[in-house]
């Protein structure tokens, strides 16, 4: 018997922590977040199979809430087979949305890789799907600079074990890394433009803060502190 435990999906949020090009499995997704300029018809993104068998990939935008609202964006192919060390292209499409265009907006793109199943007679198998979701930032056409560039705008405070950012620039800021009094915070992610976050500490830590930013590649921006 064959058995091909499709539901099984294993979710793989990309952090700042990872390589530039996240490996899943077999599958190497050529990237762990995706810029969407304003500016340009549409995106596009590698998915290598690195493995001798085919894979199945499957992909797809959500927002950032991951709701039932559609993104306005459409990943094309959604669907294909992906044969044994070969790659394809993915092509991210703007369908319209009414979206700022004084700041970035942020979106989810996934991508789940399911890897064909044996074929041997009386074989059992477990193939497992594996989900990847990184980053789909819109960023306006008229929107010039770098995240990098104006992160030294934002405000912290802290109240108890209560961290908040205050982001007045219309970039997402990704954190690869928070720092409060030297010591690391855990369970950091984003503050979106022209909002704030709020992230927990752990009890009795204070001091001056230091964060590092995940550039638009992946990489890990210099350190930056402030006291507060």
């Amino acid at each position: 018997m064959n058995i091909w435990f499709k539901a099984l999906c294993l979710p793989l949020l990309m952090s700042g922590t990872l390589a530039q090009a996240a490996d899943v499995g077999g599958v190497t997704i050529g990237g762990t977040r995706l810029i969407y300029n304003g500016g340009k018809k549409e995106a596009s993104l590698n998915v290598t199979n690195t493995d001798t068998n085919p894979y199945l990939i499957q992909s797809w935008a959500e927002t950032q809430n991951g709701g039932a609202e559609k993104a306005p964006f459409i990943v094309t192919p959604p669907l294909f087979r992906l044969e044994g060390n070969q790659q394809n292209l993915l092509r991210i499409v703007r369908t319209g949305g009414n979206l700022p265009e004084d700041r970035e907006s942020l979106y989810w793109l996934n991508i789940k890789s399911i890897p064909a199943g044996s074929k041997k007679e009386g074989a059992n198998t477990l193939q497992i799907a594996v989900k990847t979701r990184i980053k789909l930032l819109y960023r306006p056409q008229a929107l010039k600079g770098m995240p990098e560039e104006v992160t030294n705008k934002l405000t912290w405070s802290q109240s108890g074990t209560r961290l908040t950012v205050n982001n007045p620039t219309p970039f997402v800021m990704n954190f690869q890394q928070v720092k409060v009094g030297g010591r690391e915070i855990k369970d950091i992610t984003y503050v979106l433009p022209m909002t704030q976050a709020i992230f927990t500490t752990p009890v009795n830590v204070s001091g001056p803060v230091s964060w590092k930013l995940i550039s638009d590649y992946g990489g890990t921006g210099a350190e930056h502190t402030t006291g507060h």
